[in-house]
């Protein structure tokens, strides 16, 4: 059999395209976004590390790290999913959306340390996501505590008040 660089070329292509399809399933719409959520947090958590006179190759470099992470994780999502269900994308989809979700939140982070804007909604949302308060309950806790305090003045003034009298 006679292979020329041509030949050996196309085998080895097709080896890896056999190998990334079989490993990582189908190039579909959920997989697209993925890559491009993590390209777009990468890149906006460089510039946001830029901006903020922090940018590192260590961190850069575990960040690198973290995203072959996700995709070994969606991988192993995909198999699970042909060996266990047969075909079934179930496990991979849920994945790949845990990641999105995970990677879109980083973007608004990184925007937020970059200064824009981000609507409160959404900045809620992040917070309530982190633990924190949203606006809302913030408002809240500070009226209930300017309530309680009018309230304590009130019962010193009338202490004192009947102090006073007697």
């Amino acid at each position: 059999m006679n292979l020329d660089v041509d030949n050996y070329a196309n085998l080895a292509a097709g080896f890896l395209g056999g190998a990334f399809g079989w490993y990582f399933g189908k190039l579909d719409g959920f997989l697209y976004a993925l890559l491009a959520f993590s390209t777009a947090d990468y890149i906006t958590g460089v510039m946001a590390a830029y901006s903020q006179k922090q940018l590192s190759s260590a961190i850069g470099f575990k960040g690198i790290a973290g995203k072959i992470m996700i995709f070994a994780l969606v991988g192993v999502a995909n198999v699970v999913d042909n060996l266990l269900f047969g075909q079934a994308d179930t496990l991979r989809t849920a994945v790949i959306c845990f990641y999105v979700a995970n990677e879109s939140l980083s973007i608004i982070e990184n925007a937020i340390k970059l200064n824009v804007p981000i609507p409160d909604a959404l900045k809620d949302k992040l917070a309530q996501l982190h633990g924190g308060k949203t606006q809302e309950q913030e408002r809240d806790a500070t009226l209930r505590e300017t309530r309680e305090a009018h309230l304590e003045s009130r019962k010193h003034a009338k202490q004192k008040h009947k102090q006073e009298q007697s």
